[in-house]
């Protein structure tokens, strides 16, 4: 949900007091890059499913059901890793949707409804009949 007007004065005065109060800190913060941790759990999560299936390939190769059990939990550990991560490590943008959250201009109607999820057309219709 994008922030109102009011909502982004003060967050550009908080952060003008932090750059006051402590310049050092706030070029740390600000220099910092917040996908480096999503890209390195996505690149885990990739090396994890190579390592896991090796894991079950060594264990269907052996006769070892424990090894292949072993390899396919880790193999779907690092899946979900890597799925969990992968938006945030890329900075992709659902469909349909640019940076401020809103629906693209050229979509209407049934077309916007299909894209927005149905939390966001429920609080959408609520804030209208309130706006009203």
């Amino acid at each position: 949900m994008p922030l109102s007007e009011h909502e982004q004065k003060l967050l550009e005065q908080i952060e003008r007091a932090l750059v006051d109060d402590d310049p050092k800190f706030a070029s740390q913060v600000r220099s910092s890059d917040r996908r480096r941790g999503a890209r390195r759990k996505l690149q885990l999560g990739v090396a994890l499913v190579v390592v896991g299936l090796a894991l079950l390939v060594g264990g269907a190769a052996l006769p070892s059901v424990p090894l292949g059990v072993v390899g396919f939990l880790v193999m779907l550990a690092g899946a979900g890793l890597g799925v969990l991560n992968y938006k945030h490590a890329t900075g992709a943008v659902p469909a349909g949707q640019n940076g401020s959250g809103a629906a693209t201009p050229g979509t209407r109607g049934a077309a916007k409804a299909r894209k927005q999820p149905l939390k966001d057309r429920l609080e959408e219709r609520f804030r209208r009949r309130y706006d009203q």
